[in-house]
């Protein structure tokens, strides 16, 4: 298939695009820019999921888009709650009109992401959790996905959202950029990167972890499995591990101490978040 995916060239993008032309597909990245990669077999096309006219030339002739591109920081939705509608839900609709109006079933495999469940209290998470967004980023994902499963209910295409828990590790030497991120902030504190660690409360709160190159063998595997007016939900989780773990891990794998600074527990933190994956294991192997 020519798969558009929106945010090519970002960090789960990039190892999206990989795991699509290693199984035959032949991805089509939309970028703000064309810049120099290493990634073969690939064609870049300049949009932007907001420039309508951009992305209905984008779409163009695809036979199926894998939709990554949003905003993402938690903080900063509560700050500014419209630009993160305006991105996440604004971008995706226009994703599903243009797809609208190509000739032919069309697929759309979304990236929505663990927080759209809140805070639940049973734990594994399973995807018929009731979603209770804490947060406008969570919030607008969940009416992204609401959007895309009402499109797929009027037989405009099939679709799968994909809720990703956190994704860490590395591909093609591309690995995670960003320091506010538990794992990879361990690593740079190890390699002396950055100064110290600092954690929120005793570090004994669970998070699943999910490795890069998995995530976007989801993806592919969603991809071939969409069919016209389905619309499924899968969690994309793995390892549960607390930050005292991640620490320890690090220390042991480096053969380096990670400086920690402690600090009272944020309001409100969830003390677990664990992913409960027999569906997709079941349903996509």
């Amino acid at each position: 298939m020519r798969v558009l995916v929106t945010g090519a060239s970002g960090y789960v993008g990039q190892a999206v695009v990989r795991a699509l032309a290693a199984a035959g597909h032949q991805p089509i990245g939309l970028v703000h820019r064309v810049a120099s990669s290493d990634l073969g077999g690939i064609t870049w096309r300049r949009g932007d999921v907001l420039d309508v006219p951009s992305l209905r030339a984008a779409v163009d002739g695809v036979d199926a888009v894998v939709h990554l591109v949003a905003l993402a920081n938690v903080r900063e939705s509560f700050e500014h709650p419209t630009r993160y509608y305006r991105v996440n839900v604004g971008g995706t609709t226009n994703v599903l009109d243009a797809l609208a109006d190509q000739v032919g079933p069309a697929r759309l495999v979304l990236a929505s992401t663990a927080s759209v469940y809140g805070s639940p209290a049973r734990q594994p998470i399973t995807e018929d959790t009731l979603p209770d967004p804490n947060n406008p980023y969570a919030a607008s994902k969940l009416a992204a996905e609401q959007a895309v499963a009402w499109q797929t209910r009027a037989g405009r295409l099939g679709a799968v959202t994909l809720r990703l828990f956190n994704v860490a590790g590395a591909v093609g030497e591309q690995g995670d950029q960003d320091d506010t991120r538990v794992i990879t902030r361990a690593c740079a504190v190890a390699s002396g990167r950055v100064a110290g660690l600092d954690i929120y409360g005793d570090g004994s709160a669970v998070r699943d972890f999910v490795h890069v190159a998995d995530v976007a063998r989801a993806f592919v595997l969603a991809l071939d499995t969409c069919r016209w007016g389905d619309y499924r939900v899968f969690n994309v989780g793995a390892t549960p591990a607390t930050v005292n773990e991640i620490v320890a891990v690090t220390e042991s794998v480096a053969r380096r101490p990670v400086p920690v600074t402690r600090h009272p527990a944020h309001p409100g933190e969830v003390r677990e978040m664990r992913a409960a994956t027999e569906r997709i294991r079941r349903e996509l192997g």
